[in-house]
């Protein structure tokens, strides 16, 4: 379990991180994936960590970062699988309520079909659903399933939460070149969102190094067109295809700080410089980390990213 951040948010301003899941459990392999194709894969939920014990490591975290005079403005379920597979989900979120900050989820969506799921994600301020795909065939070739989960109970359990959650949801839309960027695809989508209703639906492309070296982003024109289709049907859309910035927060450990953050969210090396320069550290501790094979160097669209290496992150 590692609570890391607060990193720049594309869509949470500052996000305090939970990664509530070990590597890489998760009901969808999907090709895009920053943190690298499923290892683990199931639909049935379980626990992990305790409750206790990610509400103290998060009280820890926040403390430390009150102290630094830095804010937070969520506290994230963001893992290295899907968090609803978490079975003490609720009760977590519910520890984590004196802290009196908003709570929020990433979320692929597949298990709302799930009353208990549903349940607990009522609780929270923030959700971000993922919805890539609203045809079938489709939808297995972008997320690659678990193969006990169908797409039209998928939805329905969507529609279902998003009646009775009186929070803000949000959706995202990743968009692969030559897999889910058809319009027909597109359009399908953009009807089923505008039944949902979310307060905003973001427009997504990868931007950070995926699962399959093959995947990359459609073209520009393709975006544009997706974001029309998406803007004659709802009445909030945005892109979500920008950096996120290098406002990365620092709590002076240097090591300590760059394999939380990267253990899911993999880092521009821009964004790794200034983090060691405002730790008063150098350019040696992140190589030291390479050469202990703690931390890799990737290449992605022409720049290079640091990830914390997948075997090192169960450990």
């Amino acid at each position: 379990m590692t609570v890391f951040g607060p990193i720049p948010s594309r869509r949470l301003g500052r996000s305090l991180g939970i990664n509530n899941i070990p590597p890489k459990v998760c009901t969808y392999s999907c090709v895009y994936c920053q943190v690298g194709r499923t290892t683990r894969m199931r639909v049935e939920r379980g626990p992990f960590y305790t409750p206790e014990e990610i509400a103290e490591a998060v009280r820890r975290r926040v403390e430390s970062i009150r102290e630094a005079n830095e804010s937070i403005d969520y506290v994230t379920f963001v893992p290295d699988g899907e968090p609803t597979l978490d079975v003490n989900l609720g009760r977590t979120i519910e520890l984590l309520r004196p802290l009196g900050i908003k709570t929020a989820i990433i979320t692929n969506s597949s298990l709302l079909w799930r009353a208990d799921v549903r349940s607990d994600l009522l609780k929270l301020d923030l959700i971000s659903v993922g919805v890539d795909a609203a045809l079938d065939e489709i939808w297995h070739r972008v997320n690659r399933p678990q193969s006990r989960l169908r797409l039209d109970r998928v939805l329905d359990g969507l529609l279902t939460f998003g009646k009775a959650y009186e929070g803000k949801l949000i959706t995202e839309t990743m968009l692969v070149q030559g897999v889910n960027d058809s319009e027909e695809n597109v359009t399908a989508v953009a009807r089923f969102l505008a039944q949902l209703k979310p307060a905003r639906a973001y427009l997504a492309v990868p931007t950070r190094p995926p699962a399959e070296s093959w995947v990359c982003p459609p073209d520009e024109a393709v975006i544009n067109r997706a974001y029309q289709i998406f803007s004659e049907r709802l009445d909030s859309v945005e892109y979500l295809i920008g950096y996120e910035g290098t406002a990365f927060s620092s709590t002076g450990d240097v090591v300590e700080d760059l394999l939380s953050i990267t253990a899911v969210h993999p880092m521009r090396a821009d964004a790794v410089r200034d983090l060691v320069a405002r730790a008063g550290a150098d350019w040696s501790a992140v190589q030291g980390l390479v050469e202990q094979q703690r931390l890799v160097a990737t290449r992605h669209d022409g720049r290079t990213f640091y990830l914390r290496k997948l075997a090192v992150r169960g450990s």
